[in-house]
């Protein structure tokens, strides 16, 4: 059996460099970006891009380093849904299906570093290996 931990963290490190490239992006062309967050009919794309920047730069840094790892994965996965309903949802146009479904795909993994830090948390704080069994 292979040692979980530099899985989960390579994985979560994986995870976050998407989340980094896409906010670091946003910051590089902040007018189009907000001029796209406008065009999809978005509120307030001038907050909805300040927010999407700290979010993803910000939950990319924390995914790395391991801290509140849960609590970023579930806000990132939410993220993930909106921007997919957002801006993937002509599912008649094949490249923004394909964009949804790498989003939705995207909050599966993100789900998944949700429940398995919590099976992690859950399992250290047991007395015996044996109640694994």
């Amino acid at each position: 059996m292979t040692n979980a931990k530099p899985l989960a963290t390579a994985g979560r490190v994986l995870i976050a460099g998407l989340f980094l490239f896409s906010g670091v992006g946003k910051l590089a062309a902040p007018d189009a970006t907000i001029g796209y967050i406008a065009a999809a009919g978005l509120p307030l794309p001038a907050l909805a891009f300040a927010g999407a920047v700290a979010l993803e730069l910000i939950g990319a840094a924390l995914l790395v380093i391991g801290y509140r790892v849960q609590l970023v994965a579930a806000l990132l996965a939410g993220f993930s849904v909106v921007a997919a309903i957002g801006f993937h949802a002509d599912f008649a146009d094949q490249n923004q299906l394909i964009h949804f479904l790498k989003n939705i795909a995207i909050v599966g993994g993100l789900l998944q570093i949700v429940a398995l830090d919590a099976a992690r948390v859950a399992v250290a704080g047991q007395r015996s290996p044996a109640v694994l069994a």
